[in-house]
């Protein structure tokens, strides 16, 4: 027997081929040519799905390329499943850097010379994963250095709350707080649920 049929106790239909479960009552070269065209409408369908696909990607796609001794911005990103991450327009992924590129690894990867505090990440990168910093004397770029894992992610977490306001509607009052984030800077800072950022945050409202 099928392997289907072992593991559920049922023979399996697919959609190749529907019948209902028993004996196939239709044999011989007619099936085995249904089969044939089936497949091949399948193919062409899932090849028609793929190049659709594949174009509206290619509208967002950009054709980057560095050369050894370009300086490039490294890609970092908060936590997956952290409140903050995720929402557009706010606290948006951020980048470290600029770190000099000393090395390309295939057509699209290239190999970074990171800070020392970030020895225990792999220095090869992803094209996608690098901006182009242009050097310029004037530029006066204030580093401030990330918690980073291993992942180059880090944790977005709340370590401030710099006003409060109450905004009264129809039938009830909503209560928010303006919160300062862990690695942004305080014009960064964003408006929050207050009830819900005592409940995740019990520790801040003792500050304010």
């Amino acid at each position: 027997m099928a392997p289907y049929e072992a593991l559920y106790g049922r023979k399996c239909r697919s959609p190749v081929h529907w019948d209902e479960v028993g004996e196939r009552a239709e044999l011989g070269p007619e099936i085995i040519q249904q089969t044939v065209d089936v497949v091949a409408q399948i193919r062409d369908r899932m090849r028609t799905a793929q190049s659709r696909q594949k174009s509206y990607a290619d509208q967002r796609r950009r054709d980057l390329e560095f050369a050894v001794g370009d300086h490039v911005f490294v890609k970092v990103a908060p936590m997956k499943g952290v409140m903050r991450f995720g929402k557009k327009g706010k606290l948006s992924p951020r980048f470290i850097g600029p770190s000099e590129i000393f090395e390309r690894v295939g057509t699209l990867a290239y190999r970074v010379a990171l800070p020392p505090n970030l020895a225990g990440v792999h220095n090869v990168f992803h094209v996608s994963m690098l901006r182009k910093y242009m050097a310029n004397p004037s530029h006066v770029l204030n580093f401030e250095p990330f918690q980073l894992t291993p992942n180059l992610s880090y944790e977005e977490r709340p370590v401030q709350i710099l006003d409060r306001q109450e905004k009264k509607l129809r039938n009830k009052l909503v209560k928010r707080v303006k919160v300062k984030w862990l690695n942004h800077l305080e014009e960064e800072a964003t408006w929050e649920s207050e009830p819900e950022m005592r409940r995740r945050y019990p520790e801040l409202f003792g500050k304010f």
